[in-house]
């Protein structure tokens, strides 16, 4: 009896000492190769280790960036083919010999000149914007923009699944490509999974260019969770676009386990939609052989009225996380108040200081996220940062009316955000998103309007109430908040 325990034992401890050279050598590549933030870096390790085999799965999984680098090399080249045209607006702009649609959005200079700087993201004047809250009514809109197309249709969205209204988008793109127009169809690696091979064949065979942006080494498992193309694009003959949360499936039309879905989409006629267009012609060169054809610009009419429009990107592949920016200037420009709308809340240090300062100033900060979840781990830090808002003054409230995707910020009665781009550290570093930056009186207070009215089917966090949570309740909350980095 006691040689069979002998014997375990000397199993035990040689398993055991594969498994701790093992995560000594992968702590040790992360530490000096990886290039993580300190505290991810620090959290990497210690789930290696204390976790010693499902640590390193999840970092195989979910944690390295060994190959970022290599996977993005190409598509800087192709990304500065705007930097040209980007800085001969910026020396206008400097020179104060640019038009601008509002006089206001003069007075926002140092915001366009960082978006410019950044990622050479330019201005657009004359725009005419049409805010969707509802998906049943944006796609009915984006369905009759599709059938009218005369040339061109390019549709890019991070989910599109096999049922119900992706089949009727599918038909109709079908039919667009065999009337002989261009249509390319760009799907994210991981958002394709639920979309079936025979519908993906189907596209291919009716003429439809279709692409898979980061696809998996088998389909259907992925293994980089990160790098996820998260935007959500469609633009008609180059003259219509089309950006916000939306996806394509009968979840997004409110016929899905969550429920009523609220989320907030743009239509977008001007020059704005030139960057819309360019934005899906350098990703699909990068996910396709089969790239676009020449690309050109369009020119538009002059718009009585128009609205001035950042469209913004960022990603793992460029040198300034410029939507996370972007977000940080409308909260420190903020004099009177700010909403924010997000299904998920996991800001960085900068980002929840930046709040802090603003509600102790004197601005009424309104934060709006959904009661409903789809990702437990993320709700609870969500709800410890949210928490944390409070004691500093802020009012925040839970949607109870069905799953809130909805990504805006409103800062005071002129600046505002929609797109792709949740709050959290996800989005700002290791997703590709796009955000239309907003100066306009008119779509700001529309903005405003939706989320007061959404404000009826909330319920308000308060300190009392935030304070009565149980003990269990507080401590998953704060074993979620330390992985934040992670989620």
């Amino acid at each position: 009896m006691f040689s069979v325990y002998f014997g375990m034992l000397k199993n035990f401890a040689q398993v055991y000492s594969v498994l701790f050279i093992v995560n000594l050598l992968v702590s040790t590549f992360i530490i000096l190769f990886d290039n993580k933030k300190p505290i991810s870096t620090l959290l990497w390790v210690m789930a290696i280790n204390f976790l010693p085999l499902l640590g390193f799965v999840l970092y195989l999984f979910i944690g390295q960036d060994i190959s970022k680098s290599k996977i993005f090399s190409g598509k800087h080249k192709k990304d500065e083919i705007l930097s040209k045209e980007s800085k001969a607006q910026l020396r206008e702009i400097k020179n104060k010999e640019f038009r601008f649609s509002k006089k206001r959005t003069a007075n926002h200079i140092d915001m366009v000149e960082m978006f410019n700087k950044a990622e050479n993201e330019m201005l657009y004047t004359d725009n005419k914007v049409k805010i969707f809250n509802d998906g049943v009514e944006k796609f009915a809109a984006l369905f009759e923009d599709l059938r009218k197309a005369k040339h061109t249709i390019y549709v890019q969205y991070y989910i599109f699944k096999s049922d119900g209204l992706s089949t009727e988008f599918m038909d109709i793109l079908k039919s667009k490509a065999k009337e002989g127009l261009d249509v390319y169809l760009l799907v994210d690696g991981m958002g394709v999974r639920k979309m079936k091979l025979r519908d993906r064949k189907s596209l291919e065979k009716a003429g439809v260019k279709f692409a898979i942006f980061f696809p998996g080494i088998i389909d259907k498992i992925n293994t980089h969770i990160n790098y996820r193309n998260h935007r959500k694009i469609a633009v008609i003959d180059k003259r219509i676009g089309y950006v916000g949360g939306f996806n394509v499936g009968d979840e997004y039309i409110s016929k899905g386990p969550m429920g009523y879905w609220r989320d907030t989409h743009l239509r977008i006629e001007g020059p704005a939609v030139n960057g819309l267009a360019w934005r899906f012609f350098l990703d699909f060169k990068f996910a396709s052989e089969d790239h676009t054809k020449g690309f050109t610009t369009e020119i538009f009419p002059e718009i009585e009225d128009g609205v001035d429009i950042n469209i913004v990107t960022s990603g793992p592949d460029t040198k300034a996380d410029s939507i996370r920016n972007g977000y940080e200037k409308l909260i420190t420009s903020a004099r009177k108040e700010l909403y924010i709308q997000t299904p998920y809340f996991v800001p960085d240090e900068g980002l929840l200081k930046a709040i802090k300062v603003a509600a102790l100033s004197g601005v009424d900060v309104n934060i709006m996220f959904p009661a409903k979840r789809d990702h437990l781990f993320v709700h609870w830090a969500s709800l410890s940062f949210l928490g944390e808002l409070l004691k500093w003054g802020a009012h925040v409230y839970q949607y109870e009316a069905g799953f809130l995707h909805t990504k805006i910020m409103i800062s005071d009665d002129y600046l505002s955000s929609v797109g792709t781009a949740n709050f959290d550290i996800r989005s700002f570093e290791l997703n590709f998103e796009v955000n239309a930056f907003l100066y306009d009186e008119e779509l700001n207070k529309k903005l405003k309007e939706d989320f007061k009215r959404d404000l009826e089917e909330c319920t308000e966090i308060t300190k009392e109430t935030y304070a009565k949570r149980s003990k269990f309740t507080k401590l998953r909350e704060s074993f979620s908040r330390l992985l934040s980095p992670l989620l």
